[in-house]
């Protein structure tokens, strides 16, 4: 008993990371065009992340039973996956760097699943076509929604010269900043649910991988608590960091980022919010000119989310290894 409270602690305490880490990704673009300001924004988020994380899409399922073979599962397995993760979250925030806490969950659950039982307890398949695939491919289709979308916004101030500095597109960026909260409570938060439930089902205190409804609102109301204490240091870097932001550019890179953070949460994709929102951001700037992205920000943080999966991932495995050690 005491292992599954202690795992659906550290399971909630991800969560909790998971709202602050990623925090930046919802409201950057809001912040850095001055349409909210920051306390206003981040509750904003906070009440959205919380509404969204109460609606089950399949995200849930996969991190449950779509990773790795629930049944070959233990509590200890599921423990080290969420600390490898926090661990990875915690180091990443501190050195401001907008890392993948979806990433950082999945890699530190195929480390620690790994170190359990090898690779013959990990569903390649889903793996491959439920995280790597839309890991690789997702930013990329928000860089072209939102370059895109842009070019076309462009053209339409191009023939009506006033539009922009009224406050239309300000109005339209709150709702799109809306959108984008609403969203990530939707895919982010199915995560923190998916790990609990995967180490209640491998404890034996349920039948099937199915979420308890305790599960849903539990990590609804920690996700809206973590999004709601902010994430500052990554704020910068998300904002400010890649390109300069007006309302236009806000609202064509939240609308880019949460069609498809929506899109992939239905089709039961774990996507990473920062790599949706960065990718949408370097689009709008990319739509301006080349050089209006100042392009070492962007490398700096796909070399981040590539070592996101194996740094987590390594971390579960050793916390998996550490763990045995000490309880033998």
């Amino acid at each position: 008993m005491e292992m599954i409270v202690l795992l659906v602690v550290l399971g909630l305490i991800f969560d909790y990371t998971n709202g602050f880490h990623d925090a930046a990704n919802v409201v950057s673009t809001v912040i850095a065009t001055k349409v909210l300001k920051p306390l206003t924004a981040i509750l904003m988020a906070g009440v959205l992340n919380f509404l969204g994380a109460t609606q089950i899409s399949g995200v849930a399922e996969t991190i449950a039973s779509g990773l790795v073979n629930a049944a070959s599962a233990t509590q200890l397995m599921v423990l080290c996956a969420v600390i490898g993760a926090i661990f990875w979250n915690i180091a990443t925030w501190y050195f401001g760097i907008p890392s993948s806490s979806s990433y950082a969950l999945i890699g530190g659950l195929v480390g620690a699943a790994w170190a359990h039982q090898g690779n013959q307890i990990i569903l390649w398949n889903g793996l491959l076509w439920k995280v790597l695939v839309p890991m690789l491919l997702s930013p990329l289709i928000g860089f072209l929604i939102a370059f895109f979308l842009m070019k076309g916004l462009y053209l339409y101030l191009r023939h009506h010269p006033g539009a922009e500095g009224k406050a239309i597109f300000r109005h339209l960026q709150i709702g799109s900043a809306c959108i984008v909260a609403l969203s990530h409570g939707l895919n982010d938060a199915q995560k923190s649910m998916g790990i609990i439930t995967l180490g209640l089902f491998a404890g034996g205190f349920l039948q099937t991988p199915e979420i308890p409804l305790w599960v849903i609102l539990a990590c609804a109301i920690v996700m809206g608590l973590g999004t709601a204490s902010g994430g500052f240091r990554i704020i910068r870097t998300m904002g400010f960091s890649i390109t300069k932001i007006e309302p236009v550019q806000g609202f064509a890179a939240e609308t880019s980022a949460s069609a498809v953070i929506l899109a992939a949460s239905f089709l039961g994709m774990p996507i990473s919010s920062t790599h949706m929102i960065a990718g949408s951001i370097t689009g709008v700037g990319s739509a301006k000119s080349l050089s209006a992205v100042r392009w070492g920000v962007p490398q700096k943080l796909v070399l981040a989310w590539f070592l996101t999966l194996p740094g987590a991932g390594l971390v579960g495995a050793f916390a998996y290894w550490l763990k045995n050690f000490l309880l033998k």
